[in-house]
């Protein structure tokens, strides 16, 4: 037989060369874990940066048109080992000329914000004969507990039978109305309870979607928001309300759920995340348009 002869050897050159790359292979893999392993530890401070949203209104200058409520929110739902917490809501009740159930919003606020921030927006829908419920995060505020996809949702579930167990509400002329974070809470609702119309102020299709753009893979998200998941499953009338300056969350969002959602309209305006909203007629002008479209006003 025929023996074979061995190959012929790896020349120094290349030998260091192929160190040289598994050198920065592995310096790029570990460099990549770190990463990864810092965003997931980090990931409910950037979803839910309650330390940026400032201290809330003393309880002496908190409206007088409010009504406080309270539910009990369940933290044995995260894992915590159980113990009930308090979340709190300011629910605005319209006066109308009549004494028929009025319509509501529940509005659903941005991760940097609290409840406190948005009685302008309530007085708006007020001046229409609208009832509004603010309902806040848990770990906002003056609520106790530690914000998360579920637990948020748990909690507006509950406020959601709170506010349609009062005589003066009619059930089925309820609307959602989230910013920023406050469109994933409110799609969630949507999911569970259908709404007589959705807006969706500065929406993201997904956190997911948001995660891409620093290579996070969806799989390490405790709180995905798949906004772009729930959209498609609805009928009710469905405002997007995006800037296409919007340096946070990209307009390419709301055109991906404006696409989503065929029958959906979307309101593409100018202005900075934090800025433009409410500062023009076109906005109002949309928000009417879908509250009269779904037969909340006549």
């Amino acid at each position: 037989m025929t023996q074979e002869s061995p190959p012929p050897p790896v020349p120094p050159a290349l030998r260091k060369r192929f160190r040289a790359i598994r050198r920065v292979a592995t310096i790029l893999l570990l460099g990549y874990s770190m990463w990864m392993g810092t965003l997931y530890a980090l990931q409910e401070r950037l979803i839910f940066p309650r330390d940026m949203t400032g201290s809330v209104v003393p309880d002496k200058k908190i409206p007088p048109a409010v009504e406080r409520i309270w539910i009990a929110s369940s933290e044995s739902a995260e894992g915590s080992g159980g113990g009930v917490e308090r979340v709190e809501g300011w629910f605005f009740r319209a006066h109308r000329g009549d004494a028929a159930p009025a319509p509501a919003v529940i509005f659903a606020h941005g991760n940097a914000e609290l409840i406190d921030h948005n009685v302008e927006t309530a007085e708006w829908y007020l001046e229409r004969g609208i009832s509004v419920l603010l309902p806040e995060y848990r770990g906002y505020g003056r609520s106790g507990g530690h914000p998360s996809q579920d637990g948020i949702q748990q909690d507006m579930i509950a406020f959601h039978a709170w506010l349609t167990a009062r005589p003066d509400i009619d059930s089925a002329r309820i609307v959602y109305h989230g910013r920023s974070l406050g469109t994933g809470i409110v799609a969630q609702l949507a999911r569970v309870h259908t709404p007589a119309a959705l807006i969706l102020e500065s929406p993201f299709a997904s956190i997911a979607s948001i995660a891409r753009g620093y290579c996070v893979p969806a799989a390490l998200l405790k709180h995905p928001y798949r906004t772009d998941k729930v959209l498609p499953m609805l009928t009710c009338p469905i405002l997007i309300l995006h800037s296409s300056d919007d340096e946070i969350i990209g307009i390419d969002h709301g055109r991906r759920l404006h696409k989503l959602a065929p029958g959906s309209t979307l309101v593409e305006m100018t202005g900075s995340h934090n800025t433009w909203m409410g500062t023009k007629d076109e906005y109002w002008e949309a928000i009417e348009e879908v509250l009269r479209e779904s037969g909340v006003t006549r």
